[in-house]
């Protein structure tokens, strides 16, 4: 690895990190020791680069001194450590090197597992005429999106290797089915944004198709039209 990490943009980027990660503790998105956050440190190019990651295994409602490590382009630790990134750093690797991204945060939740199992054989989320589409930068008049969605093997690297073609560059996220998302952003205030904005449109597609299945048995059942007789 050819970059050096100055000491202060590491303190930087751990920071973060752990802002991040007690907002999203607080919101339940950690369920399980599940998910991964990321931020970039040092960008050189495609395929040198080095960012911090959150370490494989731990309670991320519980914050301490050893919560994060520098890892390079292949997921690797850059420094000494007996900390470990977790396998799905590999998907993080994959996207920093196609998108260029400045934070990453993968998230389950129960919304984005159900839909994504309802959209995987369709290969994305489709979405539409819902204004926080606006959040990722589209600006038309009844905005139509499709939001990525990838089958989740058990190997990783199998996953990684999907990314960069199921990466459709106007929308910063990938679903992976049964799984999470994956949301990305210039910065982590950017990818902050758009992972709330992915999970308010995975809650209203959800909520909707519960809506318009209970309208249509409404329609479906019988009534007595009958208005009752006054004696």
């Amino acid at each position: 690895m050819s970059l050096e990490v100055a000491q202060e943009c590491k303190q930087r980027a751990f920071a973060e990190l752990h802002d991040v990660k007690v907002l999203f503790a607080n919101r339940g998105w950690f369920p399980g020791t599940s998910g991964n956050l990321s931020v970039m440190v040092e960008y050189g190019s495609p395929s040198d680069f080095v960012f911090a990651v959150t370490a494989s295994g731990k309670d991320k409602t519980v914050h301490t001194p050893e919560d994060f490590l520098l890892v390079d382009q292949h997921g690797r630790p850059t420094e000494t450590t007996h900390l470990k990134p977790s396998a799905e750093t590999l998907i993080h690797c994959e996207i920093y090197r196609t998108m260029g991204a400045g934070a990453i945060y993968h998230v389950h939740t129960v919304y984005n597992n159900i839909i994504s199992e309802l959209y995987e054989d369709l290969g994305y989320i489709p979405v539409e005429k819902v204004e926080l589409i606006k959040a990722f930068n589209i600006w038309e008049q009844d905005a139509r999106i499709e939001i990525p969605v990838l089958p989740n093997f058990a190997e990783i690297p199998r996953i990684a290797e999907l990314v960069e073609e199921a990466i459709n560059p106007q929308i910063p996220g990938i679903v992976l089915s049964n799984h999470g998302i994956y949301a990305w952003g210039a910065n982590s205030f950017e990818a902050k944004r758009h992972l709330e904005a992915f999970e308010f449109l995975f809650e209203y597609v959800y909520r909707k198709k519960l809506l318009l299945r209970d309208f249509e048995m409404f329609k479906a059942e019988p009534r007595n039209l009958h208005a009752k007789s006054i004696s």
